[in-house]
């Protein structure tokens, strides 16, 4: 297989081979992250427990993901990425094993805790290898076909999981998505090698961990983490409970949800091409568009949920800004800090932390207040993260990017102060 460096940006407007093989990693990621969400009634009834402790095992995985992601990228900082990537592979695979053995929920929290700190490590190297690899102008397009593997775990790898644990038992679906693992880390063995400089290498970072933890702290940093927690939050508090409230709410048959999730996953991969194609031009503007339209699908997804057609539809809504969100809030979030890993690593546990508020606090609210309570969550999220993100406009940099031209590190972190 022809291998690609890491070191020499792309100067055309192709997006090179080795950051398709990426997003093949983040795929197999996703898939277990999401593998829990359609597979709740299987894993109650297996794991001896209810679905408001099954929805916490997703929470689990965003809490590994949020602390542990970043510590473990911090320790391979001064690892090869090649390497890196493989060790994190390793790690991966282990905790789906884990999984797939699990004959509790203790093993299973053990299973989430070392899946979930592995899978963000690998975003963060991921995100930040691809935009290594392309100009300035592609990074929002490079980063959006890493995300695509994000979107195809929700479009195949989602309904795959949900499938294979509801005819195999739930044991199966992690034991496929290990598979999945090894497959994707023969991938990247193949397509990308290591650069002459350690992961943590950037042109456009601050030189030592002072500067780099110094980045965030920068205000406009802090705001674009904090609109990316919202957004992020806003849809799983939705997303983490399809499966139950399409079949006990909407009235659509466990047989069929699949199919349903294989919709929504193909709308989550329409939104993220054409954000992708808008993040680097006009980030701030998508965002607050996407977000708004974000509420409005999931207030009328509230309103409907007991009208199967229009439920149906305003779930294609969220799965078309929602997640897809992701290249704008990554470019928005690069523009204020840097690419470095740690930079998008942190950003990738800000993002889980969405997940966390999302998921554990539709798991808080549907013992008082029912299935359609997290939606409602949901909406005030994405209410929130408007608010956070208008701040924003107020720079040309961030809102219209390299409509301005290109600027260093420096000049990115002096504009978006």
């Amino acid at each position: 297989m022809t291998t690609v460096t890491t070191t020499v940006p792309a100067t055309n407007r192709e997006v090179p081979l080795a950051v398709y093989v990426l997003a093949a990693g983040v795929f197999a990621m996703v898939t277990s992250e999401f593998a829990v969400a359609g597979l709740m009634p299987q894993l109650a009834a297996g794991l001896g427990t209810g679905i408001e402790q099954v929805g916490y095992l997703v929470t689990i995985f965003a809490a590994a993901m949020a602390v542990g992601g970043p510590v473990l990228t911090v320790a391979l900082l001064r690892v090869p990425p090649k390497t890196a990537l493989m060790i994190v592979f390793a790690l991966f695979l282990v905790g789906n094993v884990i999984a797939a053995l699990a004959s509790g929920y203790p093993m299973m929290v053990v299973a989430r805790v070392v899946s979930g700190a592995a899978s963000q490590a690998f975003f963060g190297i991921a995100v930040s290898m691809s935009v290594r690899l392309v100009d300035e102008r592609m990074r929002g397009r490079a980063v959006a076909v890493v995300m695509n593997g994000l979107m195809l775990g929700t479009l195949l790898g989602l309904p795959m999981a949900t499938f294979i644990g509801g005819r195999l038992g739930w044991q199966s679906a992690f034991w496929a998505i290990s598979l999945i693992t090894l497959a994707a880390a023969a991938l990247t063995h193949g397509a990308v090698r290591n650069p002459a400089a350690p992961v943590g290498a950037d042109a456009q970072a601050p030189e030592g961990m002072g500067s780099e933890l110094a980045v965030l702290r920068r205000p406009q940093f802090l705001l674009a983490l904090a609109s990316s927690t919202l957004i992020i939050g806003a849809t799983f508090s939705a997303f983490s409970f399809f499966t139950p409230i399409l079949t006990r709410v909407t009235g659509f048959s466990e047989g069929i949800v699949p199919v349903l999730l294989l919709v929504y996953g193909a709308a989550t991969l329409i939104g993220n091409i054409v954000v992708g194609r808008l993040a680097d031009r006009h980030t701030v503007s998508t965002l607050l568009v996407g977000t708004g339209l974000n509420a409005l699908f999931l207030a009328g997804f509230a309103l409907f949920t007991d009208v199967p057609p229009l439920a149906l539809a305003f779930m294609l809504g969220i799965g078309l800004v929602g997640v897809t969100m992701n290249p704008a809030m990554a470019v928005r979030v690069q523009r204020a800090g840097s690419t470095a890993p740690l930079v998008n690593t942190v950003h990738g546990s800000v993002i889980t932390l969405g997940v966390m508020i999302g998921s554990a606090g539709g798991s808080a609210l549907i013992p008082i207040h029912g299935l359609r309570a997290p939606i409602f969550l949901g909406i005030a999220l994405a209410a929130l993260a408007v608010l956070a993100i208008l701040p924003a406009l107020a720079s040309p940099y961030l809102r219209h990017g390299n409509d301005a031209g290109t600027a260093s590190g420096a000049d990115v972190l002096q504009r978006g102060s």
